[in-house]
């Protein structure tokens, strides 16, 4: 079937339409809008955009149509595909398994999706994806970018090049950084993938190919996908040896190299040019020193420059915990072993000790045999936390502390406190634990808690920090403390104000030894996500900015704002281009560090 022509001219939206329909496909022929890009060329007339935008969602079983999206740009990128090389042998294997792919399709729309797989909830709206787009400079700026700002801010998401042929997960898409570059009190935008092995095959194939680790990986439908990926890697049409990852999670600047990183695979290494671009190197393994996957939140102490960080796997029971020197040397593995294979998504650091959670969100292959999620929250398992020197060489000096029923996705600091022979660690306690992805009842809940460990006795105790509110509890998620206080005491952090969950309506200062809690709202109908503060080399911990994306659902216009992290005020707000989906962490890259 021959692709459509789409142009672009000052009287329409940006519409990338495209039959949702394929070699494998069992879905009919529909012109929908989700920002994914096609084998068709795209060309753009360059006169301004007038057209009123219409933000009505119209959602089908098999697709979904998100708000169409203004572009004021010179380029778009487009997808250029060709089809692999395949040997005969590879050429009948992949009819086949395409047939089967097919009738699985088929198999699985005669079921309901469940809402954590279904695309129109998990990518509708601004959760919907977006083209690249190439450098714009000389961005407006409402307010006064503050001097002291010159470098990167760039934030990793979730951003699926291919629509889903089946299930999908927000988490599941492909990596896509936003950066903006301050220089001088100029703002500069762009765009890009983070140009993934997996992602390079998906264009050759000019579909997705990998299977969806959360989306599609469910019940008997989920073992067949299995089944079939692997079996396409025996026949050889796709490489599963040079990792599988979306790189869509964390952000981390360490030994000059900038990273893009989730837990699925080893880092990617992005270059930021002199124009404000963003480039992939290539997968990151340290010299040939990293042979496995990491996760996406890795610790740097800000007095070492030593960055430390684990591993996991969904099928085995081994967590593995190394660092790397501040040139970039890295340590032997210590092998810890758990009870069940684990979910370390977080963890946390002190001055002397790595803090390791070993929860109660876990992997189990089996429940996929009765018709479930891997992923599972099991009530029998005892949750804990694990102490270890930092540069521990074995496992035999880990102290294990039992905390019932803790859960944190995410953990915001911890420090020592010798007076008492405690550990303070700080994070947000999230209920239902499981319920990013599985369907339940019982709203999200995610708490900021401190949890005190104390070395000598081996128990715990656990407070809310902030206290309900009319009855209500106030759910922090994604942010951070003052990162030159990492792994020391610190009294502030700002948080994300995740409401109405799963989207984010501001964030909060808050102050963890009084729980006074500030808030920097949004809006109405304006949201966000992780809040970045960016401390100032000298002052007091609370001295610096607050970096945040913030969408705006009624004008659909996305900016920058940069917020006094001491008062809450906002300095500037930088107006984008284009739109900057709903997405995960960042990180700011001082323009000295870049020397660009």
């Amino acid at each position: 079937m021959t692709p459509p022509q789409i142009s672009i001219n000052s009287n329409t939206m940006a519409k990338p339409q495209f039959p949702y329909s394929s070699s494998v496909s069992s879905f009919s022929p529909v012109m929908v809008f989700l920002g994914f890009p096609t084998k068709s060329t795209i060309t753009l007339n360059r006169n301004p955009i007038k057209k009123v935008i219409n933000t009505n969602i119209r959602c089908s079983r098999s697709v979904s149509n998100s708000p169409k999206q203004p572009y004021d740009q010179k380029t778009l990128i487009t997808n250029e595909n060709s089809k692999p090389m395949l040997n005969p042998f590879q050429t009948v294997a992949a009819t086949v398994l395409d047939r089967f792919e097919s009738a699985l399709n088929s198999r699985e729309l005669q079921q309901p999706l469940r809402k954590t797989a279904d695309p129109r909830v998990q990518i509708h709206g601004n959760y919907a994806p977006v083209p690249e787009q190439p450098v714009v400079h000389s961005l407006l700026v409402i307010g006064t970018i503050p001097e002291s700002l010159n470098g990167v801010y760039v934030r990793n998401g979730a951003n699926p090049m291919f629509e889903p042929i089946a299930g999908h997960h927000l988490f599941d898409g492909d990596g896509m950084v936003h950066a903006v570059t301050i220089n001088n009190g100029a703002a500069s935008y762009a765009c890009r993938y983070t140009q993934t092995v997996r992602l390079m095959q998906e264009k050759n194939h000019g579909r997705a190919i990998f299977p969806k680790a959360i989306g599609e990986l469910y019940g008997h439908t989920g073992i067949l996908r299995l089944l079939l990926f692997y079996s396409r890697a025996l026949a050889g049409i796709v490489d599963i040896h040079r990792g599988n990852g979306v790189a869509n999670a964390g952000m981390v600047f360490f030994n000059g190299k900038l990273l893009a990183m989730s837990e699925d695979d080893l880092p990617y290494e992005l270059a930021i040019t002199s124009d404000g671009d963003l480039v992939t190197v290539g997968r990151y393994d340290f010299g040939g020193q990293l042979k496995r996957a990491m996760i996406a939140h890795p610790k740097i102490d800000p007095q070492s420059g030593e960055l430390f960080t684990l591993s996991y796997d969904f099928a085995t029971t081994s967590l593995k915990y190394f660092w790397f020197s501040s040139e970039g040397k890295k340590s032997t593995d210590v092998e810890i072993q758990l009870s069940i294979p684990t979910m370390v998504h977080d963890f946390a650091i002190t001055e002397n000790f790595v803090i390791i959670p070993d929860q109660q969100v876990v992997f189990k292959l089996s429940e996929m045999i009765k018709g479930g999620s891997p992923v599972i929250y099991d009530g029998t398992k005892k949750s804990r936390i694990g102490i270890l020197p930092k540069y521990a060489t074995d496992e035999k000096s880990i102290k294990w502390m039992e905390c019932p029923d803790t859960f944190c996705f995410h953990f915001w600091n911890a420090w020592e406190e010798p007076e008492t022979d405690e550990v303070v660690v700080i994070g947000s306690c999230m209920t239902p634990p499981d319920s990013i992805f599985n369907e339940g009842k019982e709203s999200l809940k995610s708490v900021l808690t401190e949890i005190r460990l104390n070395m000598k006795s081996c128990k715990f105790t656990r407070r809310s920090i902030i206290p309900e509110i009319n009855g209500k509890v106030i759910s922090l998620e994604v942010g951070m403390v003052n990162r030159n206080l990492l792994g020391r005491k610190t009294r502030y952090v700002y948080l994300a104000l995740a409401e109405p969950w799963p989207k984010v309506s501001g964030f909060a200062k808050v102050d963890l030894v009084t729980g006074e809690m500030k808030m920097h709202n949004y809006g109405d109908g304006r949201f966000g996500g992780e809040p970045f503060f960016v401390p100032s080399e000298k002052g007091e911990e609370d001295e610096g900015y607050v970096m945040a994306y913030v969408h705006d659902e009624n004008k659909w216009k996305s900016e920058l704002q940069i917020v006094n992290a001491v008062d809450l005020k906002v300095e500037a707000t930088v107006k984008l281009p284009s739109r900057v989906p709903y997405g995960f962490h960042g990180t700011f890259v001082e323009a000295k560090d870049l020397a660009i």
